[in-house]
């Protein structure tokens, strides 16, 4: 501890807030407990480096993020009573920047995560499961974190102490300090140390923050408390940033070969190098993470800090990302343990606030003043156990342990609740695994404490869901609705909607996979919707003039159109050949209205006989027709008069030919 640092204690900060003991302090601030004497409650105070508190930018952003902090209401936060930016207090003229914060009994995530020693899956499930809700509340609104770290993620111990899991132990510290300092000159190497192994690539690329970052650090938690180190180590922080920019996050399962595919899959997808390729944000992370945690079976449980022999049983705790630099005097503590004194727990790792027989202590009055009042301080102490000791034994007599019926069948479980003196209630959900009439869970966990009488929840399987009836006419958003009441995911797709004279348009005409088909939760349901009726077919126009084929087709509500034209021998130039779509059709052309018309271009041969020759030829080229002209006594054409009469042609009169065709003429002079 500084002398910069135990100058504080005593102070009154703006006439309200007593600075009582330091709990710890860091690179850029100290964390104490306090007191609030307007509102007589005790408060966790955290006092920023007098470096920040003198630069203009810092105090800016510090109130901007507090009162953005401030605004969090949530059970996961760690509350933010007040902030503010007190009167030089010093010969030197340096102002306190401070924050007034919720004061958390307990440690932070880094005493349950020692050195090389991975969680198990359920107690890691039951931190990060909060923090995503903390995280999820605060992206709602708007504020990303921008710091996510175990030594920002805090544990109380009241709360293990009484049975309570995990989802109601965590909080998470120090909204917006990061934000706050990132605009300021004097960030130094030690708090870059602190943070890089968990910033988003993004972060250490650009600056940039925002939801997105807050998933990726909390996916490297998660990594860290499954495999018990963070994916990347090294030197300096730039090798370790370096890392995080060009190297992928290796699968958790790389280290600890026995965690659930799904949930390595899940950390991968976390720690994507591409914020495009993560969980959008918090609140979609903790949808999936419960959802994993549904499928495994795998109940929140009561988060224990670990005990540690050589510090006291007792410790405040608000670090908030501070590292305490305090040692504990042995000898000291010695020779309290041998007087039966109970002193002040650190946390493991982390010392109290004596650092020696010759410092002087919170109060400024060495420690010799208080030898002459240890016997009365021991009668004391002594009674309060006794007292205190019976009052645990009589509350324990009065506890009983939720036992575990996960699973059971409802008859086993409720006789087994029923022996242990609770009272059951079951809520029935589908499940993919359990079958039905199974016991998921409970809600108190199993292994948590209750009253005798309690009524606890049980969670029963009512296994695979399966798709539900929708009647035929339904709107599509009651329908919709239905399909999540049981549990699957309604999806539409335009393709699938067909023509129905009976069923309205826009409405349900039926469902896919069909009803009672048996599915996964989540599993996609496409609602079948009406078209409304079929249109009238498409007439048969075949034969018809251009003009009689466009009324009869407009007549049924059609778009006609001239398509293209096509010679046949069987249909005269000008009238109808065929119909694009062709009749009998029930709709036009890509499901509209419009329907494409085709002429033909076949030439009625013209009747000749009798003709001069002069005249039975200008009439053929007319048509398009070509003419080759035979005397009937020989020669050829140029030899003939063109006044000669054509006896003979070929083809025929009134036969359809193609445009261009040659018409034989024979001809008398």
């Amino acid at each position: 501890m500084t002398r910069a640092d135990a100058s504080h204690v005593g102070t009154f900060l703006q006439g309200r807030y007593r600075v009582d003991t330091l709990l710890a302090h860091g690179g850029m601030s100290a964390v104490y407990r306090g007191f609030d004497t307007r509102l007589d409650r005790p408060v966790a105070v955290k006092i920023m480096d007098p470096r920040y508190a003198d630069d203009p930018a810092f105090v800016a952003r510090f109130q901007q993020e507090a009162r953005a902090a401030a605004a969090l209401h949530h059970p996961n936060v760690v509350a933010v009573h007040d902030q503010g930016v007190d009167e030089p207090v010093d010969a030197a003229g340096q102002h306190l920047a401070f924050l007034i914060m919720e004061l958390v009994d307990g440690g932070t995530l880094r005493d349950l995560l020692p050195t090389d020693h991975a969680l198990d899956v359920h107690t890691a499930l039951s931190v990060v499961e909060p923090v995503l809700a903390a995280l999820a509340a605060a992206h709602r609104v708007g504020v990303a974190h921008r710091d996510i770290k175990p030594e920002n993620i805090l544990i109380s111990r009241a709360r293990a102490v009484e049975g309570i899991h995990g989802s109601e132990q965590v909080k998470v510290a120090d909204f917006g300090l990061a934000r706050a300092a990132a605009g300021t000159n004097n960030t130094g190497s030690d708090t870059i140390l602190g943070t890089v192994a968990y910033l988003a690539p993004e972060q250490v690329a650009s600056g940039a923050a925002g939801p997105a970052g807050d998933v990726y650090s909390t996916g490297i938690v998660l990594y860290e408390m499954l495999t018990g180190t963070p994916p990347y180590d090294g030197d300096t922080a730039l090798s370790v940033a370096y890392r995080h920019v060009n190297d992928d996050v290796p699968a958790p399962g790389t280290v600890q070969p026995h965690l659930p595919p799904a949930l390595d899959a899940l950390v991968v997808r976390a720690t994507r190098r591409d914020p495009n390729d993560r969980p959008a944000d918090a609140t979609r992370f903790l949808h999936e993470i419960r959802r994993l945690r549904e499928e495994l079976g795998i109940e929140l449980v009561p988060l224990s800090l670990p005990e540690r022999d050589d510090f006291p049983t007792e410790r405040i705790v608000n670090v908030a990302g501070e590292t305490s630099s305090r040692r504990t005097d042995t000898a000291t503590m010695q020779d309290n343990e041998r007087a039966g004194r109970h002193g002040t727990r650190a946390l493991p790792g982390e010392p109290t606030s004596r650092s020696g027989a010759d410092e002087p202590n919170a109060t400024g009055v060495e420690p010799r003043r208080w030898r002459g009042k240890r016997l009365v301080a021991l009668c004391v102490v002594v009674g309060l156990l006794l007292v205190g000791g019976g009052f645990t034994w009589w509350l324990s007599a009065r506890w009983v342990t939720v036992p575990g019926v996960t699973g059971l069948s409802v008859t086993e479980a409720r006789q087994t609740l029923t022996d242990a003196g609770l009272a059951a209630e079951f809520s029935r959900e589908p499940h993919n695994s359990l079958p039905e009439s199974t016991v998921i869970g409970t809600d108190p966990a199993g292994g948590t404490e209750a009253l005798p009488g309690d009524h606890i929840t049980v969670r029963v399987s009512d296994g695979k869901p399966t798709v539900p009836s929708i009647p035929r006419g339904t709107d599509p958003a009651a329908a919709e609705q239905t399909i999540r009441n049981a549990h699957l995911t309604p999806r539409r797709d335009p393709t699938s909607n067909r023509y129905s004279a009976e069923v309205p348009q826009g409405s349900v005409i039926a469902v896919r996979p069909e009803p009672g088909t048996e599915a996964n939760v989540e599993d996609p349901v496409t609602l079948v919707l009406s078209k409304g009726p079929a249109p009238e077919p498409v007439p048969e126009v075949t034969g018809q003039s251009k003009r009689e084929a466009f009324d009869a087709l407009r007549d049924k509500g059609f778009e006609p159109f001239v398509a293209g034209r096509e010679f046949t021998e069987e249909i005269a130039g000008g009238r109808v050949i065929r119909t694009d779509p062709p009749a009998e059709s029930r709709s036009g052309i890509d499901g509209s209205m419009r329907v494409g018309v085709y002429l033909s271009t076949a030439v009625k041969v013209p009747s000749l006989r009798g003709s001069s020759l002069d005249d039975a030829t200008a009439t053929l080229r007319r048509a398009g027709l070509r003419v080759e002209v035979e005397s009937a006594l020989g020669g050829d054409e140029d030899d003939h008069s063109r006044v000669a009469l054509v006896v003979e042609q070929a083809p025929e009169a009134g036969e359809l030919v193609a445009r261009g065709s040659t018409i034989e003429l024979r001809t008398i002079p």
